[in-house]
């Protein structure tokens, strides 16, 4: 498995302001399988990652094997009152407004270190700053149906941060895709729900045999 910290997270370098979009990520994304020679790879993205991944599926399809999108969006279409209400709740930082819209409550109270690991990323206001613009300005609805790498979509009824309609139209664009709707899962369905692993280990194991 390989994992990687986004420019400006982590250990990762800051580089350039100009370069802070989800298609330049992606980039960054396809640097890292080519300084490990890994010619393809199964490719798997979470929220923005998510976003990220959609580009790496349409710029180097020969590169991706199989693609799980969780929790994620082809762009913005439209904002609901409700999604303009957890955005602002996210934004804020305050941890207690936050973690309702991530995890079930009781999970997170019983998980406290992996929910606060979760949450706190090691990055700059500058840089955190730049991340969001990029996530709201990723826009690739229009080139979804060029991914020809099955694909795998997990999305949780309950996400308040990017409700499940974004999974349905993902579902409709990628022609070889898969919509699993998660019951009473939130925006951090990976950790509180971790049947969601099982199914993308038995996703792409069937996707491998064939």
């Amino acid at each position: 498995m390989i994992r990687f910290e986004h420019r400006g997270i982590g250990a990762s370098g800051q580089g350039n302001a100009d370069r802070y979009t989800t298609r330049f990520f992606a980039a960054d994304a396809v640097a890292v399988l080519q300084a490990a020679g890994v010619e393809a790879a199964h490719v798997y993205g979470h929220s923005m990652g998510g976003r990220v991944a959609q580009w790496v599926a349409i710029d180097q399809p020969h590169r991706v094997r199989a693609l799980v999108l969780a929790a994620t969006t082809g762009g913005r279409r439209q904002d609901s009152e409700q999604n303009n209400t957890a955005m602002a709740a996210l934004l804020s930082g305050d941890f207690e407004l936050m973690i309702p819209l991530l995890f079930d409550p009781e999970w997170a109270n019983q998980h406290p270190d992996v929910t606060r690991t979760f949450v706190d990323s090691q990055a700059s206001a500058w840089v955190k700053s730049r991340h969001f613009k990029a996530s709201r300005e990723h826009d690739a609805w229009d080139d979804l149906a060029s991914i020809k790498a099955p694909t795998l979509i997990l999305h949780g009824t309950d996400d308040a941060l990017t409700p499940l309609w974004n999974g349905t139209l993902l579902h409709q664009h990628i022609r070889r895709s898969t919509l699993v709707r998660v019951p009473g899962a939130r925006h951090g369905l990976h950790l509180d729900h971790p049947e969601t692993a099982n199914w993308i280990r038995q996703f792409i194991s069937a996707k491998s045999t064939r």
